[in-house]
């Protein structure tokens, strides 16, 4: 009976460890890469925003050529905008057109973190469903609740 007990244990342990602990790692860092995209929109809209609200029709400024190397890059029309809309794709955009373009992406990106969090909410109350059902193989004293 008790090397049954042990065997049972050992597979819920096996479980925890193996399956949901590294969907749970999984999980947290498809969130946070989404919450990175969050920012990248919320800067690119307060910039757009920034741009309409000083009138900018031209710009001077610094451009990323790889490897940390700049250079001075002047965009005599700044009224329109290239945004990367994914897959290696980049689309001409308005300001207008950007921001509803970017109001959209919000939206998603926001559905998106509310879909992983709940994702990550139910692997830890599995995790720790499977971990009382070892306290109660084990015959252990509950966990007092705080």
């Amino acid at each position: 009976m008790d090397t049954i007990k042990q065997e049972k244990v050992r597979r819920f342990e096996e479980f925890v460890d193996r399956r949901l602990k590294p969907d749970l790692v999984h999980a947290i860092a498809q969130r946070d890469k989404i919450f990175e995209q969050k920012k990248i929109f919320s800067d690119l809209r307060s910039n757009i925003e920034n741009l309409e609200k000083n009138s900018v029709t031209n710009l001077k400024t610094l451009v990323n050529l790889g490897s940390e190397v700049y250079m001075q890059a002047n965009v005599p029309d700044a009224t329109h905008i290239f945004v990367d809309v994914g897959l290696g794709f980049h689309v001409e955009f308005t300001w207008s057109e950007a921001l509803n373009y970017i109001s959209a992406r919000e939206e998603k990106i926001a559905r998106q973190i509310e879909e992983y969090t709940r994702l990550i909410a139910s692997i830890k109350a599995q995790i720790k469903m499977v971990c009382e059902g070892i306290r109660e193989l084990l015959q252990l004293p509950a966990e007092p609740a705080y």
